[in-house]
């Protein structure tokens, strides 16, 4: 299995990237409150973690106000891209079909989702033929 690509936030920093994706720019008390929606946490650990964070250039601080407010440095769709580029690459030695085949195989799609493969596999067929 090949090493995770760097940049791959862990799960605990996909939470606090969900919670920013949702509210937009936040400080840590308004990540900390949106986090608590669902389990119980702490202030010092999401103040640990998105300082983390900020270091490994997934946030973006403004430290000209108090308290500093908190940026994803991407949009959930490019961090998506990559956690998916991570796992095809680590687990699927980098074949979308099988990626694909057992994702669909684990859970079942939705009528709009198998609408939106089968408009991206013609379009992909377009592509290529």
């Amino acid at each position: 299995m090949a090493p995770r690509q760097p940049g791959i936030p862990t799960e605990g920093e996909l939470e606090i990237l969900g919670a920013l994706w949702r509210l937009g720019p936040a400080t840590v008390r308004e990540v900390l409150h949106d986090l608590q929606r669902a389990r119980e946490i702490g202030y010092t650990t999401v103040l640990k973690q998105m300082q983390i964070m900020f270091e490994k250039k997934l946030l973006e601080r403004d430290e000209s106000v108090r308290p500093q407010i908190y940026t994803t440095v991407r949009s959930e769709k490019q961090v998506q891209k990559k956690l998916v580029g991570d796992l095809l690459d680590r687990a699927f030695h980098g074949s979308p079909g099988n990626l694909i085949l057992q994702a669909l195989s684990t859970k079942r799609a939705s009528q709009e989702e198998r609408r939106r493969i089968r408009e991206l596999l013609d379009r992909l067929e377009g592509e290529s033929g």
